[in-house]
């Protein structure tokens, strides 16, 4: 989720097809067309609390392109040598084949949290829940310095709704923006 801004259920749902190029060295890239989403059994067509739909604010056969870091593609291709794909293309199953459950991950986010943190950061929302790996991965990028309109595409957002989100994340780049705007506006002729 934080190598590809994935959301959960676009992770939950990453299958063998939406692989575009896992390179031995190098960056990758997925083609994201289904998202399996959280909706609760209420909401769904099949009385279960995931239903494999479209992406999010997407029209129904709307793809994609996410670029997926190096890291990631080594994770991938590691997963797929030890695990295989399951029946019917899907990348991550549960311990049954099934999808894996939200109290799953989640327990063993939270252990792992435990691990990674301070005990003063276990106590602030600081990676509270995994969607905040695709916060981070947003953020990142953004402060990485690229463009909005990059950044909204990979990540699946409006550039609307990804500065009003995320512009508060990008911290320490007025230097940056400023020697940027002057060498922009520098006068190439030294006679003036």
């Amino acid at each position: 989720m934080y190598y590809a801004a994935l959301r959960p259920g676009e992770a939950l749902d990453l299958r063998e097809d939406n692989l575009v190029a896992l390179p031995a060295d190098g960056w990758g890239e997925f083609l994201l067309s289904n998202s399996s989403p959280r909706s609760g059994t209420a909401w769904t067509n099949s009385g279960r609390s995931r239903e494999r739909r479209g992406l999010k604010h997407r029209a129904a056969h709307d793809t994609r392109p996410v670029p997926v870091h190096p890291d990631l593609v080594t994770l991938i291709r590691a997963h797929i040598h030890t695990f295989g794909v399951a029946p019917g293309g899907r990348l991550f199953v549960g311990p049954r084949g099934g999808t894996i459950g939200d109290s799953t991950y989640t327990e063993i986010w939270h252990r792992a949290r435990e691990i990674a943190l301070t005990p003063a950061e276990i106590k602030t929302p600081l990676a509270g829940v995994p969607y905040d790996l695709r916060h981070a991965a947003v953020s990142t990028w953004l402060n990485a310095g690229v463009p909005p309109t990059q950044v909204a595409e990979w990540a699946g957002n409006s550039v609307a709704v990804l500065l009003r989100v995320y512009a508060k994340c990008i911290v320490g780049q007025d230097v940056v923006a400023r020697r940027r705007i002057q060498d922009a506006m520098r006068d190439d002729d030294p006679g003036q």
